[in-house]
């Protein structure tokens, strides 16, 4: 059977094969494995992936081990953000994470199976988005280390096993240890703002995991109830795979970017390699991501956006939305 790669494969081919450093190597791997088409033909290259993968990580922590510096809860972002999976333990959180991306945490049916943090790539549309697994945090026992990593991130996903008795109490407990560490959790469309010295703001996702188990939805009504006002609530199912490609476009949404496409004139768009921008952003700023030199030189550009005429004239301040098409001229 032939396997038919696609573009997007072939491109994180050749991102692997002019990495230069691990993690560019790891980083190169796992969108070539999460771009790869899963069929029989593709059998023997995804277990040849997934080889490479594990030797790659086995070398990158026994590098990290000698190092004095070597920190396992540094996790370098790579791709368009990187979100933060926390949760209880045996929440689910890898299993997501296996389902997701190309890792493979280490899951089991005992809880503190996950004992370092686990980055993996999560592919959306056209972009890669770096999900991050992390230990449990016990109730009423917030771990520093997970809690800093959290912070560090451009977003959080508190995963919740949505048919445990004690699903409120332990996004409350979440909600209050990150709480005392500065950390203000706010909703996916909110703006991540800072606020008192210290303290910073984390769009935040909740994801209800396990949905396949007989009264998980009681659970799940009474959070949507509850916290629907501030924060989404994501049904899925590690396990069947039930809304799991509403969690991704729910990702990325926690997020807050948007994907802006280039356009020369007289040439169609470069639809394959967006540039990402926090929402809100301007036709200044996505001048100044694709050259420093648009911001002085820009004479006027034209977009193609859903709620603009095609090939518009628009504004220096005007605000672009995700998906825009954007023809500059200096």
């Amino acid at each position: 059977m032939p396997a038919n790669l696609t573009p997007d494969f072939l491109a994180a081919q050749e991102k692997y094969r002019e990495a230069k450093t691990i993690e560019e190597k790891i980083a190169a791997l796992e969108e070539m494995y999460a771009t790869l088409p899963k069929h029989k033909g593709t059998e023997k290259l995804q277990a040849d992936i997934k080889s490479r993968l594990s030797k790659l990580r086995n070398k990158e922590k026994q590098e990290g081990k000698r190092s004095k510096r070597y920190d396992e809860f540094y996790v370098p972002r790579h791709g368009a953000g990187q979100i933060a999976l926390v949760g209880p333990p045996n929440s689910g959180k890898s299993s997501l994470l296996a389902r997701l991306t190309a890792a493979h945490p280490e899951i089991a049916e005992y809880p503190y199976t996950t004992r370092i943090p686990t980055p993996g790539m999560m592919e959306f549309e056209d972009i890669m988005i770096q999900l991050v697994d992390t230990p449990p945090i016990t109730l009423g026992c917030g771990d520093r280390s997970v809690i800093s990593l959290a912070r560090n991130a451009d977003a959080i996903a508190l995963v919740l096993d949505a048919s445990d008795a004690d699903v409120l109490d332990h996004i409350d407990g979440l909600i209050n240890d990150m709480g005392k560490s500065r950390v203000k959790l706010t909703g996916s469309r909110e703006p991540a703002d800072i606020y008192e010295a210290g303290t910073v703001s984390r769009r935040t996702l909740l994801v209800a995991n396990k949905v396949d188990i007989p009264d998980a939805q009681v659970n799940i009504d009474v959070l949507v109830e509850l916290y629907g006002e501030q924060f989404t609530v994501q049904p899925v199912s590690a396990v069947t795979g039930e809304g799991l490609e509403d969690l991704r476009r729910a990702l990325f949404d926690t997020l807050g970017i948007i994907r802006v496409y280039a356009k020369q004139p007289g040439k169609p768009p470069d639809l394959e390699k967006p540039f990402t921008l926090e929402a809100g952003s301007t036709l200044m700023d996505f001048a100044a991501a694709v050259h420093k030199d648009f911001v002085r030189k820009l004479r006027m550009a034209k977009a193609w956006g859903r709620d603009i005429p095609d090939g518009a004239q628009i504004a220096r301040d005007h605000v672009l939305q995700d998906g825009y098409i954007v023809e500059l001229h200096a």
